[in-house]
């Protein structure tokens, strides 16, 4: 595997893991207290510090991600056969879908690839039979068990569930109302919706793709990187999620109320 591309991904990906630990560790946690020092009301500065803690855990997964991609291909894996030529494509993380989402159903599936796709196949699929709710809800379940039952990550993940249940929903009633490319997913180049590109459709799905980074603060909230060692020895426990999120006025999960809501009125 000896190679000048082989070289120059695994180089690549080990300087992309080192950015991101540096992002994580030196620059998110202080973006706005800071960097960009932002002053208002009480509320808006709550909102910025859990934007702030998301970010800085955002990219500590991205570290992980890309340093499983740089071992793996310096180690030689991580291939694909493309008309008779190797290429070394290994991806495990894609920051800028997650970050400048289209919708959260499309940040769960950049988050972890290899993750979503063993997920996908081996437990969603399976327990589609069930209802696509009960599908969705089954995959987070799987996760969150894989996590280790952690109490925080269970509540983010079962969280993400409804919210991706939610938002799909609604996008794909949006999209046969408007007959738009509005769906969660990206639709292809021969989809049969009348309105593909056009401006409206675009400040929709910038206003959907908003509100996937109003839920994203909310849930990186409970990642706090000033929480207190006394709490990061002993786990965040509910006590700390229900705070944390009750800081926030939980307001999320009415936003997701209101979505499903709205979903069930347009049908």
């Amino acid at each position: 595997p000896q190679s000048l591309a082989w070289a120059r991904k695994g180089l690549r990906s080990l300087g992309l893991a080192l950015l991101c630990l540096l992002v994580s560790t030196c620059l998110a946690p202080f973006l706005f207290s800071s960097l960009l020092p932002l002053y208002g009301a009480r509320a808006l500065r709550r909102w910025l510090r859990a934007y702030e803690s998301a970010l800085s855990f955002h990219f500590s997964n991205y570290f992980v991600a890309f340093l499983s991609e740089a071992t793996a291909t310096l180690a030689g894996s991580g291939t694909s056969l493309h008309h008779d030529h190797l290429h070394w494509d290994l991806a495990v993380s894609r920051p800028l879908r997650v970050e400048l989402p289209r919708s959260m159903a499309e940040v769960v599936t950049n988050w972890n690839l290899p993750m979503s796709r063993w997920l996908h196949t081996y437990v969603f699929q399976t327990a589609r039979r069930l209802g696509t709710f009960a599908a969705v809800l089954g995959t987070y379940a799987a996760s969150a068990l894989l996590h280790g039952l952690s109490f925080h990550l269970a509540a983010v993940l079962l969280s993400l569930g409804l919210i991706t249940y939610a938002e799909h929903a609604l996008r794909q009633r949006l999209a046969a109302i408007f007959d738009a490319c509005v769906l969660s997913k990206r639709c292809p180049p021969s989809c049969s919706h009348r309105h593909k590109n056009t401006l409206w459709v675009q400040v929709l799905n910038g206003a959907l793709g908003a509100l996937a980074l109003f839920h994203l603060s909310y849930l990186g909230a409970l990642f706090d990187v000033e929480a207190e060692d006394t709490v990061e020895e002993q786990g965040y426990g509910m006590a700390y999620t229900v705070r944390k999120w009750s800081e926030l006025n939980w307001a999320s999960h009415w936003v997701t109320l209101g979505c499903w809501v709205l979903a069930r009125l347009l049908r």
